[in-house]
């Protein structure tokens, strides 16, 4: 669903509720699954980084299927800006995933996968910070993936030095 550069060091991570939460300079992600959740995350990562409007955004996210995914897994994704709800819809993760050509198509035996997908980013996002939830289900709506998402498409008051 989200659709690369590998790096040499881990991104920063800091303890929220004991899950880990992985920032970067523009955006952020947490895996806020549990164990028992279908599909563990280990890494996401973005080029550019950071992402800019009206550009093709490339995503590369590594993970682990636990089990097999079949046909029927479902995400739902909430997208917010601030308290405002921009969109919240539900997405068949099969079907996203043939419409896109990904590379990897159901169904998914278990096992460790690099899943990379480019998307082209509008150039008319607003410079705001986003909230992006995704629940992901299997298809007997058991657990599937549970990923929080926060990426900042304003522009820092000080280019030069990185804040």
């Amino acid at each position: 669903m989200l659709a690369g550069l590998a790096s040499a060091s881990s991104p920063p991570t800091q303890e929220v509720m004991n899950q880990p939460v992985h920032t970067m300079e523009s955006w952020s992600w947490s895996d806020c699954g549990s164990p028992a959740h279908v599909v563990q995350l280990r890494s996401i990562s973005l080029s550019p980084d950071p992402p800019k409007p009206g550009q093709d955004l490339t995503v590369t996210v590594v993970g682990t299927a636990q089990e097999r995914i079949e046909n029927g897994a479902y995400a739902d994704v909430v997208v917010k800006l601030g308290l405002i709800k921009l969109l919240s819809k539900t997405f068949d993760v099969c079907e996203e995933a043939r419409n896109a050509n990904a590379t990897i198509q159901c169904p998914v035996d278990g096992g460790d996968y690099t899943v990379v997908e480019t998307v082209a980013l509008p150039k008319e996002i607003p410079q705001a910070k986003f909230n992006v939830a995704v629940r992901g289900y299997t298809k007997d709506d058991d657990d599937l993936l549970c990923l929080d998402l926060q990426v900042n498409f304003m522009k820092s008051p000080f280019p030069r030095f990185g804040w």
